[in-house]
């Protein structure tokens, strides 16, 4: 029930007690504030960690050949081991549930030149599956089909960033570009959310770069994605059983831990994942520890102010006031000062956490955050505890009686 005299009671006392009403605040504002920035900070690392691992899908193996260092079936360690188009064909024959898409890459460094520009860029020889794998957005254009594979046409799909170094302001679709001395028409234009370093890349059919090899079949690199469905056990199968096929087929040792090598994206996301969790956990238990410490800290300075006020409330017991009227006023007066304090500190957290958003990415954080669910979750528990550290020390003072109260202030 609302009364006034005790509002107008309560302001009266915080004006007379400027310093401890500010001391009690700056504990619950600064609790909530350290809470509020290290959880944001925490989420921070989680959307680095996002942007790190989801920037290709996750549902892929990355099939890379290397080097044998064990003898095997009559060859020699230290042999290279190589790929070649028969082996995107048996991989489709033999896997046929555990594959979504296959692409090979070949990745070749050239002198591009259109007009009176030119520079350096990664070309890559791909098929129309690795738009899904590195999900390029197409910015104009169109991508690489499967006619241009076929055909070995000489066409590209070009970075955003190259169009910009080497079209300026012009429409690149169309044009040609001298890419190795030879001449590739660009079909495309593509953005990618994986930084810079990934838009100045050009792509084109991977069996063009073989043409332009001396018309040959190898490939650096396979890149196969796998149905979502399966899950992390079902890439994890279907790296093992991916992983001993190729080392049959190439004369590998099955023991030998070179050769081939394959990376399980989903593996690795689901590892830096926990880790990422497992770092915002410790973050959390630390603000949780920090709102501790703040409980702690209005607690004591509540029994302070109730030890304080021993006399005063002895006289108003005195003149006739109830112990739970007592209770109430130390109550009300704990409640305002640790709500209006915790949000004032929730505030100050968030609109930090938005001012310095792109300023830490340095380290590894990346647009710290915090919902305001959780924001809202951690002050109330502030005000919850206030509350009740400022009932217990309440309840017992309203039990003492007044001469007892009046003798020993």
């Amino acid at each position: 029930m609302f009364s006034r005299d005790r509002w107008q009671e309560i302001f009266e006392t915080i004006r007379k007690n400027k310093l401890r009403t500010f001391l009690s605040g700056f504990t619950v504002a600064l609790g909530i504030f350290i809470f509020v920035i290290l959880f944001g900070l925490g989420n921070g690392l989680k959307n680095t960690f996002a942007e790190f691992f989801m920037d290709d899908s996750t549902n892929t193996l990355w099939l890379n050949p290397g080097k044998t260092t064990k003898p095997y079936k009559g060859f020699k360690k230290d042999r290279r081991i190589e790929f070649d188009n028969t082996d995107l064909a048996d991989i489709k024959a033999n896997f046929p549930f555990y594959l979504e898409t296959i692409t090979p890459r070949i990745t070749r460094s050239a002198l591009v030149k259109y007009k009176n520009e030119s520079d350096n860029y990664t070309t890559r020889g791909i098929s129309p599956a690795n738009q899904d794998v590195e999900k390029s957005i197409l910015m104009e254009g169109r991508f690489l089909n499967a006619r241009d594979i076929s055909e070995k046409t000489k066409v590209v799909v070009i970075g955003r960033l190259v169009a910009e170094d080497l079209f300026k302001n012009e429409n690149p679709i169309g044009k040609y570009l001298d890419i190795g001395s030879v001449m590739f028409r660009v079909v495309g234009v593509f953005q990618d959310s994986g930084g810079d370093r990934e838009e100045r890349v050009i792509f084109m059919p991977f069996t063009t770069r073989q043409l332009i090899e001396k018309n040959n079949d190898k490939v650096d690199q396979i890149v196969v994605t796998f149905p979502p469905r399966i899950g992390h056990a079902g890439s994890l199968a279907f790296e093992k059983k991916l992983r001993l096929f190729l080392k049959q087929k190439k004369s590998v040792d099955p023991t030998d831990s070179g050769g081939i090598y394959i990376r399980n994206a989903a593996d690795n996301f689901k590892r830096n994942q926990q880790f990422a969790e497992v770092l915002q956990l410790i973050v959390t238990f630390v603000g949780l520890g920090t709102l501790i410490a703040g409980i702690i800290g209005i607690s004591n300075i509540m029994v302070f102010v109730v030890k304080e006020r021993t006399k005063e409330l002895g006289i108003r017991k005195a003149l006739g006031a109830t112990p739970r009227s007592v209770i109430q006023l130390i109550l009300q007066e704990s409640i305002f000062i640790t709500l209006i304090s915790g949000y004032i500190g929730m505030l100050l957290g968030i609109l930090l956490l938005k001012n310095i958003g792109l300023k830490l990415e340095d380290f590894f954080i990346k647009n710290p955050y915090i919902d305001n669910g959780t924001a809202l979750w951690a002050t109330f528990i502030l005000v919850l505890f206030g509350a009740i550290a400022g009932y217990i020390p309440a309840k017992r003072a309203a039990k003492i009686k007044p001469i007892i109260a009046l003798r020993d202030a």
